[in-house]
């Protein structure tokens, strides 16, 4: 039986070089406040605004390194304040994604797609995997115990020998089965 650290993800922004130069000006650099749960990532101090249709919502973290194009990832309660529709996506799946405007310090940029309810998934090494005959882009369901006990069905497993092992899903998922980061999960 695989038991699997949760890391609950809150809204959050991985952003581009180009995009955050535009946000933050071009002798601005990103700044790590602390170090997250997948070797090598880490919240940034930086922060910036993300506004919709219907509204904004101020002083969103991002998460380092840089990558190629700018992702936001949000809840679905998020996406209700915004008043906009993202799709449920795996990261870095963003071709026709939702649209959203960023504000930082120096300047704005509007994203013509990039904005993602991220698919719940479990990062894991390949020996883990290998272990429990997973596969990437496999479909796996895991479960929690507690008083809103919960399995969540459509669990990707995302392997990498650059992972460690944890299941992300957003705030609101978790808050549905009251749990919390660092809680545990098992593999159904």
């Amino acid at each position: 039986m695989l038991k699997i650290p949760v890391g609950v993800s809150n809204r959050h922004i991985h952003l581009s070089h180009e995009d955050f130069e535009t946000l933050f000006g071009s002798s601005s650099e990103l700044s790590k406040s602390k170090d997250l749960g997948q070797p090598g990532q880490f919240a940034a101090t930086e922060k910036v605004d993300f506004s919709g249709p219907k509204g904004t919502i101020a002083g969103v973290r991002i998460l380092g390194p840089f990558r190629g194009q700018s992702q936001v990832e949000i809840s679905r309660t998020d996406a209700f304040k915004l008043g906009i529709s993202p799709p449920v996506r795996d990261s870095g799946n963003l071709a026709g994604s939702e649209s959203l405007m960023l504000k930082g310090p120096a300047g704005t940029v509007q994203l013509k797609e990039g904005c993602i309810l991220a698919q719940r998934h479990i990062h894991m090494t390949p020996e883990i995997a290998g272990q429990y005959q997973l596969a990437d882009g496999q479909m796996v369901s895991v479960s929690c115990t507690g008083p809103r006990a919960l399995t969540f069905n459509q669990v990707l497993v995302r392997v990498s020998p650059n992972y460690s092992l944890e299941f992300h899903i957003d705030i609101d998922e978790a808050n549905s089965a009251m749990l919390n980061t660092g809680d545990v999960v098992t593999l159904d």
